[in-house]
């Protein structure tokens, strides 16, 4: 039995910044194997998991990097100064653990700022800025901290463990998008009589540009895509659900269109398959038209003459933060949505 929960703690506790996936790889390798016919990894780094079938030929795509840091220099007294590595809100960097992934291993540190005692009534108002952070290793001199590896273009992560909490919720870090890497999994596992060739695609450096989405899209010219992400919900204090309509626990969410339509706008033969599919298979789910970010499908339908492509998505609450939380029958109901949406896939196009 396909043990979803299992392997979303797996992946969200492994460490994969983008350029620096091969951790996640490895794990994704081992998993999928069981359902697919070949694998192979392109020179990007994408790892390209394939089920043999006739036409159309179909890409599921599903970015295996989370966003991090990078350190860009030490101080005299090992303090490492850093780059961001993705979208960050700086607030939600401040007082964090953090992991150094140097040559010698783990190395961990804090995210240091001034203990509140410290700190004066106007300083309270204004928003410590990424550039003004440093991550403390316990250092004591430039050379100390290259001694134990942390240095120039050390790749760093959250330190956070996955944690269950109630009604089947869950929280973690790398969430956006190991939570698609599962969902991409479990639906190859789930897929019956499929027709088409598939090509499962788990991808790198979609953080910080789609990267991998673009040359692997490139290489399989399919006929038709699904990009699978997380997004953002309205149904917690803070955010107005004239902003996002999207709810944790009534299924997954169906791109209309992204970031203002300067993502992407789903073609209405994709939507029409993928709400057949739903509908044929009691499948709840929640159409979504955004105007925050995008995802490897905005890369994806704009390769060589243009791909069909839509996006599957898990309403995800705090996304880009170390304690994203969603619900794990959301991510059951969108594999299904995929795997159900792919054997009919040879009806549409």
């Amino acid at each position: 039995m396909f043990d979803r929960k299992a392997l979303l703690e797996r992946l969200s506790n492994a460490h994969g910044v983008s350029g620096y996936e091969g951790n996640i790889r490895q794990i994704i390798e081992e998993e999928v194997k069981p359902y697919v016919d070949q694998i192979s990894i392109d020179k990007m780094g994408n790892l390209t998991a394939t089920k043999k079938g006739k036409k159309p030929v179909v890409m599921l795509a599903a970015h295996m990097d989370e966003i991090g840091l990078m350190v860009k220099y030490v101080d005299d007294k090992g303090f490492a100064r850093f780059t961001k590595t993705g979208g960050w809100f700086d607030q939600t960097l401040l007082n964090q653990r953090m992991i150094m992934h140097t040559e010698n291993g783990p190395v961990y540190g804090v995210l240091g700022s001034k203990p509140p005692h410290m700190i004066k009534e106007e300083e309270k108002k204004k928003i410590i800025k990424a550039d003004d952070m440093f991550i403390d290793v316990g250092a004591t001199s430039k050379e100390d901290a290259d001694k134990i590896g942390v240095k120039t273009g050390t790749p760093v992560t959250s330190d956070i463990d996955f944690k269950s909490l109630g009604n089947d919720f869950v929280t973690g870090k790398a969430f956006d998008n190991r939570a698609g890497c599962v969902m991409l999994i479990e639906a190859l596992s789930m897929m019956k009589d499929v027709k088409a060739t598939v090509h499962a695609v788990f991808t790198v450096q979609e953080e910080v540009g789609l990267k991998g989405a673009k040359t692997s899209a490139f290489r399989l010219n399919p006929d038709v895509a699904l990009a699978t992400d997380v997004t953002i919900t309205g149904d917690h204090p803070g955010i107005d659900k004239k902003d996002s309509s999207i709810e944790m626990g009534k299924g997954p969410s169906v791109t209309v269109s992204d970031a203002d339509g300067r993502g992407i706008i789903v073609p209405e033969s994709v939507l029409k398959w993928l709400k057949e599919a739903a509908g044929a298979n009691s499948i709840p789910y929640q159409l979504e038209v955004g105007s925050g970010g995008t995802t490897d499908a905005t890369a994806i339908h704009l390769t060589k003459e243009g791909i069909p492509t839509g996006v599957i998505s898990i309403p995800t609450r705090y996304i880009h933060t170390p304690v994203s939380v969603m619900s794990m029958a959301d991510l059951e109901k969108s594999a299904e949505l995929i795997a159900r949406a792919v054997e009919i896939v040879d009806k549409f196009f």
